[in-house]
């Protein structure tokens, strides 16, 4: 199964309030917002991290922040107790999330690649992200992520940013 078919499966079988919305590819989050005429502030931005435990032992996270703000390397390392952190190479981020980059949903399939959502994102009634297609995205009841998805849930982000047109 794709991950596209792994995600509508696991919210059709978990009774999940959505509806997919077809659009034009994009694979960015602020012209996919546009798109799809929402806030930024209710699009879910994925992002792959790699936390390091001293030389030789890696971990890697699934970090969901609103569209709006960046995730904070810093938080990630010290929610993690690791010695460093950074983004994952796109290579990796891809082959764990199982998704090309610019498509990665905010759930994950895999036991090491941990989940982790800003308590902010969940604030939002609703929120909207790329459904492992470039030109289909998911708007999906946050209630219902948070309980299909069971993430991690931290304070992981910055500060609002402004939007860039």
């Amino acid at each position: 199964m794709t991950s596209y078919e792994k995600l509508l499966a696991r919210l059709s079988a978990g009774g999940a309030r959505y509806r997919l919305i077809h659009h034009a590819p994009e694979g960015v989050t602020s012209p996919a917002s546009r798109l799809r005429g929402h806030p930024l502030s209710q699009a879910a931005k994925c992002i792959v991290a790699r936390v390091k435990h001293g030389k030789k032992v890696n971990r890697f996270v699934l970090a969901v922040v609103p569209g709006d703000r960046l995730v904070s390397l810093e938080a990630l390392r010290e929610l993690w107790g690791g010695t460093y952190a950074s983004f994952a190479t796109r290579e990796t981020a891809e082959e764990l999330s199982g998704c090309v980059s610019g498509t990665i949903i905010p759930f994950t399939f895999r036991d090491d690649l941990e989940l982790v959502v800003d308590r902010t994102l969940l604030e939002e009634p609703e929120m909207f992200f790329n459904a492992a297609r470039l030109d289909v995205s998911v708007a999906l009841d946050t209630a219902d992520y948070a309980r299909l998805a069971r993430p991690r849930v931290e304070d992981i982000a910055g500060a609002p940013l402004a939007e860039a047109g």
